[in-house]
């Protein structure tokens, strides 16, 4: 097994994801929201991009989380999301 890049200290995941050139159906609509939004597709669009069914769902989900009907508002969820993945030891 190869060395990690970083040195092994903490060892990073490698999957496979589907290149914007060979995106299809609902993968391709997700790269391209990404890219209106942001200007790239996201990274967790990418994970997602072997499991299109996965990725329907996992959109949906995170729709329903951040944009349904809730008495927190947009800000207060979005400070939810950035404290759990400080606590999950999360970099972006």
């Amino acid at each position: 097994m190869a060395e990690p890049e970083n040195g092994g200290e903490n060892p990073i995941a490698w999957v496979y994801t589907v290149p914007e050139t060979e995106a299809e159906g609902i993968v391709k609509a997700n790269y391209e929201a990404g890219r209106k939004k942001s200007g790239y597709p996201s990274n967790i669009s990418r994970f997602f991009s072997n499991r299109p069914e996965l990725m329907r769902a996992h959109r949906g989900l995170y729709l329903m989380l951040m944009h349904g009907e809730s008495s927190l508002s947009r800000i207060e969820r979005e400070f939810i999301a950035v404290a759990v993945s400080k606590a999950n030891g999360c970099f972006y």
